[in-house]
């Protein structure tokens, strides 16, 4: 029986969306089975600028859609961000180790088959469609989730 690994991701922020993201593909390498869970903010991680839909929105889910960042590179970062002038000497920092970006690390979790799963009320209060998302995404109930993550060898909340 293979081992599962089951994240939730709750954060939007660029830091711990690539430590959630090098862990599932850690954890994909090792043939680990990896499910991720997006609520809330973490669902910005999943969001296209070119998807951006705003028909059928009230007022404050259009703001909102405007205000998010739509995808892994718009995150800002958990600490340090000073308007966006921490992340760019942290990605500067990054690129001159060598270390791939964060959109690289999704893009890696998608081709690895890293199981992608929306929060249906957290994308219904947000105002965000499913069309916005990556195509892999999956949308599920918050027992849905619970189920999944009852049946994981380790969880873990980021």
């Amino acid at each position: 029986m293979p081992k599962k690994l089951n994240i939730l991701m709750f954060s939007g922020e660029y830091d711990k969306a690539l430590a959630a993201l090098i862990l599932a593909n850690t954890a994909r390498d090792m043939d680990v089975d990896v499910t991720m869970f997006f609520a809330f903010w973490g669902l910005c991680l999943l969001r296209s600028d070119d998807k951006m839909n705003m028909d059928g929105k009230s007022f404050y889910e259009k703001l909102f859609s405007v205000m998010t960042p739509k995808g892994p590179e718009e995150l800002p970062l958990s600490k340090m961000n000073f308007s966006g002038i921490g992340k760019a000497m942290m990605l500067e920092m990054m690129e001159d180790g060598e270390a791939p970006k964060l959109i690289d690390f999704l893009n890696g979790a998608r081709k690895n088959g890293v199981k992608f799963y929306s929060c249906k009320l957290s994308m219904e209060i947000m105002g965000i469609d499913k069309k916005e998302l990556i195509p892999e995404v999956e949308v599920m109930t918050a027992q849905q989730y619970l189920e999944d993550a009852l049946g994981a060898d380790m969880q873990l909340f980021i």
